[in-house]
Formats: C-alpha cells, structure tokens, sequence
C-alpha cells in the first residue's frame, strides 16, 4: 500500500531571541521599570533619580541606565558644561518596547482578577 506523503506546511516557531531577552533582562532590573517612572515624571538626571528614589544607588544606577542604552531603549544627552551635566531619555524605541511592557502589566493585572 503506497502512502501519499503530505507536504509539512509550518515550520516550528521559536521565540523571538533579542526581543524575548530584552524583556528578560529589563525585568530582571529591578530599577528599570521605577527609572522609566521618573523620566515620564521629568527626571532624566542621574543625581536627582539618585536622591528621588529611596534605595537606589548610583552604581546600580548606572548599571540599569547601561543596559536600557546598549538595547536602544535609552538615550544618553550630554551637555558641554561645566560641570558636565548628563541626561537620559527614551527613545522612539524604547517608546515603543514600553507601550509592549505596559501590555504584559495589563495581562498580569488579569491574572490577578482571577
């Protein structure tokens, strides 16, 4: 008995690797998700998001504001002046990957209905 071979028609999908470990790595910093809070309040200064957030260091600070740079999400402005001032804000980007981490916080506060 001959059997008709039936052409596969999908491939198996994988997640989206830099994507899926940019969330990852965002919400495994604890402070990403409060630095993002205090740039939509106006604070883009690491000194005054320093001394506005209780428990935040500046090494641990620089540490987050990093990694949201070296994915895209932030954006380092630096002013020629004496003393060099230094201010952070978000990309069209990084606009962009938050609107996708407000959207995973919304199905989260579903679970929790539930």
């Amino acid at each position: 008995m001959l059997m008709k071979t039936q052409e596969k028609q999908f491939s198996r999908k994988s997640a989206p690797e830099r994507s899926a470990r940019m969330v990852e790595t965002i919400y495994g910093c604890k402070w990403s998700l409060t630095v993002y809070r205090l740039l939509a309040n106006g604070i883009n200064r690491p000194g005054e998001m320093v001394r506005t957030v209780e428990g935040l260091s500046t090494k641990v600070l620089n540490e987050c504001l990093r990694k949201n740079l070296s994915f895209g999400i932030l954006e380092r402005i630096t002013y020629n002046e004496v003393p060099l001032r230094v201010e952070y804000k978000v990309t069209p980007f990084g606009a962009k990957f938050l609107s996708v981490l407000e959207e995973i916080e919304k199905l989260e506060s579903e679970f929790e209905t539930d």
